[in-house]
């Protein structure tokens, strides 16, 4: 399956973004999904996940209360929908499938990424 997110942008602090993952070549709907992201010198860090069917999911504490994800398995696509954006949150963004149903928090269990797209929040 290949994913490919979109949405990031250059947004100033206290703003939105919506992100997008799209899929191709494969439906999303046999799969669990993550969003992670990475900042400049920093290891790649879980965000949000959500199980295939949109009922299990979880948030870093960093975005708790802010982030948003979901899914529609009939578009094939998977969202982050990001609200009071905060300078931290910069960093690139990608999503993530995993095999079986469930979300993960660990990078390593997910089988397919996208390239990412990049956020960026002004102070």
């Amino acid at each position: 399956v290949q994913l490919q997110a979109s949405g990031g942008g250059l947004v100033q602090a206290g703003g939105s973004l919506r992100l997008s993952c799209a899929a191709s070549g494969r439906t999303l709907s046999g799969y669990g999904m993550g969003w992670f992201r990475q900042a400049p010198g920093k290891e790649r860090e879980f965000v949000a996940g959500i199980d295939r069917s949109g009922l299990s999911i979880s948030y870093a504490d960093s975005v708790k209360g802010r982030f948003a994800i979901s899914r529609d398995n009939a578009k094939n696509t998977v969202s982050l929908q990001m609200n009071s954006l905060k300078f931290e949150d910069t960093a690139v963004y990608y999503c993530a499938a995993k095999y079986g149903s469930m979300w993960s928090d660990d990078l390593r269990v997910y089988n397919y990424w996208g390239l990412g797209t990049q956020v960026t929040v002004s102070s």
